[in-house]
């Protein structure tokens, strides 16, 4: 039976034509963690490791990072981001949601770089860390604003 709002389990995923991030998390909690990152061939991932992923965290709602302009208006990573949630949706049949991620792989970075990490991004991603970030802005945006 799935969980009430407030009480939801998630799984987010940093949409990438080369990786995909994956993060988990408590709806309640706010907060998420790094669980992997899938290679991916111009945007396909393997889908039976996405399905390993579904089948052991079990979530109650998936989260896929829609990366708008900075003026709102959507490019072509946003649609094969959408086209990835409705492929999740239908293999699955996970209800998905769409989240705006924009800056969250800047601010990845900055995380990584801020803890001496590596700054080769393209061997040593931080998609993961983007998917927390979606997940995390997620939870935000649900907790009741103040009147």
């Amino acid at each position: 039976m799935p969980e009430k709002n407030g009480n939801r389990r998630l799984l987010a995923f940093d949409f990438g034509t080369r990786r995909i991030g994956v993060a988990s998390g408590q709806e309640m909690l706010g907060t998420g963690q790094p669980v992997a990152m899938i290679p991916a061939r111009d945007g396909i991932p393997d889908w039976d490791h996405v399905g390993r992923l579904l089948a052991e965290w079990q979530p109650d709602l998936v989260l896929v990072g829609l990366p708008l302009n900075m003026d709102d208006t959507e490019n072509d990573m946003c649609a094969r981001a959408r086209k990835f949630g409705k492929r999740l949706h239908g293999r699955y049949h996970v209800p998905v949601d769409m989240v705006d991620e924009r800056l969250t792989s800047f601010e990845a970075k900055g995380e990584v770089m801020a803890s001496g990490g590596s700054r080769d991004f393209g061997r040593h991603g931080v998609d993961d860390r983007a998917a927390v970030l979606i997940l995390e802005t997620w939870c935000r945006e649900q907790a009741p604003q103040p009147d």
